[in-house]
């Protein structure tokens, strides 16, 4: 079984309980590390300015509080082993719309993986609009119907 260290815990804990829920549920599945949640103004506008965001404060979900987005990659990292990347975005938006949870993820914007030349943000997941902000009753341990 795999755990979260120290830092993902606490920037997982500055998510919306939707995102923390998803992650809970993932870590059963794979190691994965939680890079960040919320971002505060400097960092949103160092990573704007960097090109690593197309958003500027405030407009990133990342900015607001609880955090709509995080940002998580498989470990250990390996930035160049694009495969572990989409195999991790595969198994989260999978077990998002198992769950209920509607999120997009940056590897692929529009619900297909991005073509070559877009914008390609494979830590990146955040909520789309979604109805139905409330604890959902599923563990991968227990199956539906579980209670947290």
């Amino acid at each position: 079984m795999f755990l979260y260290g120290k830092k993902s815990i606490e920037q997982l804990e500055t998510c919306d309980p939707l995102l923390q829920d998803l992650f809970h549920q993932v870590i059963k599945i794979v190691d994965v590390t939680i890079l960040v949640g919320h971002r505060g103004q400097l960092e949103q506008n160092s990573f704007y300015l960097m090109g690593s965001s197309k958003l500027d404060w405030p407009d990133s979900k990342h900015n607001k509080i609880p955090s709509e987005a995080l940002d998580a990659a498989p470990f250990p990292i390996d930035w160049e082993d694009h495969k572990r990347f989409y195999f991790l975005g595969g198994i989260v938006t999978s077990l998002a719309s198992t769950m209920g949870i509607l999120i997009r993820w940056g590897g692929a914007w529009s619900g297909e993986i991005n073509p070559k030349g877009a914008f390609n943000d494979l830590v990146h997941f955040e909520l789309t609009s979604n109805p139905f902000k409330q604890k959902h009753a599923f563990d991968l341990n227990a199956g539906f119907g579980a209670i947290k």
